[in-house]
């Protein structure tokens, strides 16, 4: 039996959110396979935490175990991760940066010690994660603002291994802005299924 966490950092309101539809597609999908596992959720918009940005002004404290140790453990705690966010600004929302800005803690998720020169060795080799990501616009109109790559590379640095990642692009032009997050979910069934058995 496995324990999945579940982190939405989507700013959108979940019954307009496509990323909210794509999750839980995907995690309807993966419950068909794995009806043992178990889910714990974690609403970013909720937390303290994922709205206290890093500044000089608070570095001091920033790092603390009530923002930052709690939630290192609580991804020591699981086997899987499912991160899912939607485009804000051609970049992850701002609290989406802000937990990971807390949980990329020196010695506890990854590390310099005994490493390479330059490389970092990560701390997280337990856990696989799913990355769920969506954008208004097309996929090729913003290359430097790809979600997906950023999130994987992010997650990789801290010894997490990567289940390929599922993207819904394009919510805010024809077809899919005419369509209910659901709907637009459907579009990608297949690869969202194929991610459900390889994850």
């Amino acid at each position: 039996m496995g324990k999945i966490l579940v982190i939405n950092g989507s700013i959108v309101e979940k019954s307009k959110s496509y990323s909210h539809a794509v999750t839980e597609l995907f995690i309807n999908e993966y419950q068909i396979l794995n009806p043992d596992d178990q889910f714990e959720f974690l609403d970013l918009n909720d937390l303290p935490m994922a709205n206290q940005s890093l500044s000089r002004n608070n570095f001091s404290e920033f790092f603390n175990e009530e923002n930052s140790g709690k939630y290192i453990k609580q991804l020591k705690s699981v086997d899987k991760l499912i991160l899912t966010c939607s485009m804000n600004n051609f970049a992850v929302p701002a609290i989406v940066k802000n937990y990971l800005d807390h949980i990329f803690v020196a010695n506890e998720t990854f590390s310099y010690k005994y490493s390479k020169k330059g490389d970092a060795i990560g701390l997280l080799t337990h856990l696989k994660a799913q990355i769920i990501t969506t954008q208004g616009a097309p996929s090729d109109w913003y290359q430097w603002g790809n979600l997906a790559t950023y999130l994987s590379k992010s997650l990789e640095f801290a010894g997490i291994k990567i289940n390929k990642p599922l993207s819904l692009n394009g919510t805010k032009v024809k077809p899919l802005s005419e369509m209910k997050p659901e709907d637009a979910a459907m579009t990608i069934v297949e690869e969202i299924k194929k991610a459900a058995k390889e994850f």
